[in-house]
């Protein structure tokens, strides 16, 4: 018999894609919305932009606008906080933050920076007694590294120490490339030889074998030097402003056209979203771009979104990453003891890129506790949007009865996935009919 399923908006939020929370696990409380002074020297975002988060910054966004349910978690954190003495590596401050992110069930994007833009926020104060660092007055948005050796150096001795300890954490989903300048973005890059940068993402690709890895969009010719060595994701700082938009990433993203089909890609909002709505920046065009480019997650910086735009917002994270469901499956309603069942199955991926995780997807017979599953020989994070289509060949069963027929991705380390369907959920698995062993 064939079965056809409608689809049906998943019932929770899937890991690994939508929305992410910054600097704040699920479920927290939101910063304060800002107006911000286009006149002044646009530092109103510095006291929020590490973490942990400081006492006197205002929470309350619940109250001022709409934040949708989120599987993942971006913190990044100073250099100086898990290195404070040279050498000497803060590992419990990172533990805690992976606690945290997995009794919130969040997977983790992480990002160590050398610093932000202000004085309290530089490098490690044990590096600016070894070499020349640039000053940071109060109220200046100072963005330069330091260019002594030394710098580059030191900031990858800790990339390393922190990889050796946490590379094989499961929590710890993606690492994001630091590269020099404030918050690790790229800032004058022009005063670093060439071979000096490509050292340093070299470092990461070395150190972690585990985690994933992404990297800014705006140096595309050192994303496309580490894809040459595994599959590293990109991430697009700025989104929301019509000049991104527009005249910046379109060139970066065209010599990086494919990096979507085998590595995430993954934005964060310039400003944030009641300032985009201030400004009159077109929330429609944002999503539709985005899409294109096979957004998987954007981090909108845990601020409010305008109560106004949340059916579009909604609409959006039911389109970023990958969203699967059957379409049809094809089995016979009953069988032999003894013989083998063949299962033709259509699925669809309704999203806009496909998973990365190599999760097997199983199809098992449950007749109460006896459970007969097989892994579908087919890989899922080659499942692009569309329709995918295998066949699975299921064992002979040593019981006759009526079995339930079941599908699902099955991985004891890997959270729940939720399919869009109308079939009826058992755990990790979805009825999708019953067979007669005779």
């Amino acid at each position: 018999m064939k079965k056809i399923f409608s689809y049906k908006t998943e019932e929770a939020q899937n890991p690994y894609i939508g929305i992410s929370s910054f600097q704040h696990f699920r479920g927290e409380s939101l910063y304060s919305d800002m107006v911000v002074d286009i006149d002044g020297d646009l530092t109103e975002t510095e006291h929020v932009e590490c973490y942990p988060v400081p006492d006197y910054v205002p929470e309350n966004g619940r109250e001022e606008g709409y934040y949708p349910d989120t599987s993942i978690v971006y913190i990044r954190i100073l250099w100086k906080e898990f290195e404070p003495a040279f050498g000497v590596y803060n590992y419990a401050f990172i533990e805690d933050i992976i606690k945290k992110a997995e009794s919130h069930h969040q997977t983790l994007i992480f990002r160590l920076m050398a610093h932000s833009t202000r004085a309290m926020d530089d490098v490690p104060d044990w590096l600016r007694k070894m070499i020349p660092c640039p000053e940071r007055p109060e109220g200046k948005r100072e963005k330069a590294s330091p260019t002594d050796p030394k710098f580059l150096e030191y900031f990858t001795r800790a990339i390393r120490a922190f990889a050796d300890r946490f590379d094989a954490c499961d929590t710890l989903d993606m690492i994001d490339i630091s590269l020099p300048g404030a918050w690790g973005e790229g800032y004058a890059l022009e005063k670093y030889p060439q071979e000096d940068l490509e050292k340093l993402v070299d470092t990461y690709i070395e150190c972690f074998k585990h985690t994933q890895l992404m990297a800014q969009i705006f140096r595309p010719d050192l994303l496309i030097r580490l894809n040459k060595r595994t599959s590293v994701g990109w991430r697009g700082d700025g989104l929301g402003s019509p000049k991104h938009i527009a005249d910046i990433y379109p060139p970066a993203i065209e010599k990086v056209p494919d990096l979507w089909k085998k590595a995430p890609v993954s934005f964060e909002s310039y400003w944030w979203l009641c300032e985009w709505k201030r400004q009159g920046w077109d929330i429609d065009q944002i999503i539709k771009k985005t899409l294109e480019w096979h957004i998987s997650s954007f981090n909108p910086k845990s601020l409010p979104i305008p109560w106004e735009w949340k059916d579009k917002i909604d609409g959006w994270i039911q389109k970023m990453g990958y969203h699967y469901g059957p379409k049809t499956i094809s089995f016979p309603n009953a069988c032999s003891l003894g013989e083998t069942l063949e299962v033709d199955i259509v699925m669809e991926n309704y999203g806009v890129a496909p998973i990365y995780k190599d999760i097997p997807f199983m199809v098992r017979l449950r007749k109460n506790n006896k459970i007969y599953a097989t892994k579908a020989d087919t890989d899922v994070r080659t499942w692009l949007p569309g329709e995918i289509h295998f066949s699975v060949q299921l064992p002979a069963v040593s019981e006759a009865g009526t079995y339930i027929l079941e599908i699902g991705f099955d991985k004891d380390k890997y959270p729940t996935i939720y399919l869009c369907t109308d079939a009826e959920r058992n755990g990790k698995y979805y009825k999708v009919g019953e067979v007669t062993i005779q």
